[in-house]
């Protein structure tokens, strides 16, 4: 049997190309971006023709991958929470309309918000949306689960949501691989209105879906994924999803003396959830993320049983979960130690020396300096650390796209000069549709999309909108003698202060690309082309 050495991340990966998917779409974005990245370099998903470019957003990567189900092939789309967020329409309703070819929902959650804007766990949309879930608590069970998650999709027709965490993506562990499995052959549905979802035919598609439930939580019941593990001492009995039987286990070095319930499978074992429960005086739930279980339970568990966990504060509510945060809740010796000794200062992120960002940057703040300040809306891209010093210039990151409506919105209400910052790849990924918003108003807004030729927040990813942004702009209805193209390079500061000043003023839509390549991609480049540091 081969093993491997990968990530969660690639243990994902791994399992999707050897369980005979034909696609995978995703938007990178941390800690998910891995998955597709495993794909693309490859050699064997290239012999087998795997479809891996990015897709503009994680809403066409969702449908995408939908079509590819319908056609009757594997598909896989990825995707880190807050994209989930941007796929939302077309996740729910797949529940309803359910899939034809095997289908997996890879959501990556960043418990502690080491690159996100918020904690929220995946589960709860899946859950919101009747789709089940599997949580896989090491990098093996990541790579078994996507394997089950298959099989199971093409038992049910539904997609199926993997969940993991970043600890779990980003960490290394031994993978024994199973045998690989041929792609699926073109398979159009049986039921010809199963993708069409007129009230009509969704109204039966759902009752299919509320039917299956039962079913999904007999297969948690059944498959093995969930395990109850028996213990001496009744006092406490724990149930610990995903990565959060691994810092129990860590704990108590393999050995715990209480009773264990681990989760890997969702809807919740209920026959296995009401056996500890009997069996336990109390319960601690550990979990990374949301209370999720723990509400559960205290829905469905009509006793007088004392749960612990998030929400009665044995477990933090907030940031993920860590060994030593169980063995406080444990009652055990917390081994955290002493503070590390600050032999260097700290050091908050910065844009890269050379980066072109800085030079807009310097031009739009030397123009915006006889103005009031608070008038740069942002967005979400290696420019968000414009907020901070020395450079001060922008005001706002919300999600992806806002930049440009919240500069709108703002406008409409007096505001002016108003403008946006947003980046290359966002415009496409949820831009676009604020601008013709902007269009349709004539809206006083001046947009900068700082085009750096790449996804430069997540490693250098090709970006959807490479060559296109004139023309989509001129498409949208931007006139074209309110499109600048400038070089942000400070011999031309004078020259683009002057673009900035006039365009500042007008009364409409005007749009400003300040273009020169990420500093990062040039090196990346020039080692490709003198052969250093190929991939793999």
């Amino acid at each position: 049997m081969q093993k491997k050495v990968l990530l969660g991340d690639e243990a994902i990966a791994q399992a999707a190309i050897d369980a005979g998917i034909s696609g995978i779409y995703a938007y990178p974005g941390t800690p998910s971006t891995e998955i597709t990245e495993y794909i693309q370099q490859s050699k064997d998903a290239k012999a087998k023709g795997i479809r891996s470019a990015w897709s503009a957003n994680e809403k066409t990567a969702m449908e995408a991958a939908l079509g590819m189900s319908y056609a009757g092939k594997r598909s896989m789309v990825c995707m880190k929470h807050v994209g989930l967020n941007v796929a939302a329409d077309p996740f729910v309703n797949s529940a309803i309309t359910g899939a034809n070819g095997g289908m997996i929902v890879v959501s990556a959650d960043d418990p502690s918000m080491h690159s996100s804007q918020n904690e929220q766990d995946s589960r709860a949309l899946a859950k919101f949306a009747l789709i089940p879930v599997l949580e896989p608590a090491n990098q093996q069970e990541a790579y078994d689960l996507v394997h089950y998650g298959f099989e199971m999709s093409e038992k049910y027709k539904i997609p199926v949501m993997v969940r993991i965490t970043t600890r779990l993506a980003h960490s290394r562990a031994g993978v024994a691989l199973k045998e690989k499995r041929e792609q699926n052959k073109i398979n159009i549905p049986k039921n010809p209105v199963q993708f069409v979802l007129l009230p009509a035919n969704a109204r039966k598609q759902y009752k299919v879906l509320l039917e299956n439930q039962k079913h999904f939580v007999n297969e948690s019941e059944t498959s093995g994924n969930n395990r109850y593990f028996d213990g001496k001492d009744k006092s406490l009995g724990v149930i610990a999803s995903g990565i959060g039987y691994n810092y129990l286990m860590e704990n108590y070095d393999g050995d715990c003396p209480y009773p264990v319930l681990k989760i890997s499978q969702y809807p919740l074992p209920y026959i296995l959830v009401n056996k500890i429960a009997k069996e336990c005086k109390e319960l601690l739930i550990l979990e990374d993320g949301f209370p999720m279980i723990e509400e559960m339970l205290r829905g469905f568990l009509d006793n007088s049983l004392k749960i612990k966990g998030r929400i009665s504060g044995e477990i933090p509510r907030d940031g993920e979960l860590n060994p030593n945060i169980v063995a406080r809740a444990l009652g055990l010796t917390d081994t955290v130690g002493n503070d590390i000794p600050a032999l260097v200062s700290p050091r908050p992120p910065s844009l890269c020396a050379g980066c072109p960002h800085i030079d807009s940057y310097l031009d739009l703040n030397a123009v915006l300096e006889e103005y009031t300040p608070g008038r740069v809306f942002a967005d979400i891209g290696c420019y968000t650390l414009g907020a901070l010093p020395p450079y001060n210039s922008i005001n706002s990151c919300v999600d992806m796209g806002a930049s440009i409506t919240m500069a709108k919105g703002a406008s409409d209400a007096g505001l002016r000069p108003a403008v946006a910052v947003i980046g290359d790849s966002t415009f496409t990924h949820s831009g676009m549709t604020g601008l013709l918003d902007c269009v349709n108003d004539n809206t006083p807004v001046t947009v900068f999309i700082l085009d750096n030729a790449t996804t430069g927040m997540t490693g250098g990813q090709v970006s959807s909108a490479s060559g296109h942004i004139e023309e989509i702009c001129k498409g949208l209805g931007v006139e074209e003698d309110h499109i600048h193209i400038l070089n942000p390079m400070k011999r031309y500061h004078e020259q683009n202060m002057k673009v900035i000043e006039k365009e500042l003023e007008y009364e409409g839509v005007s749009v400003i690309i300040p273009r020169r390549e990420c500093i990062q991609t040039i090196g990346k480049h020039k080692k490709e082309k003198t052969g250093g540091d190929k991939p793999k």
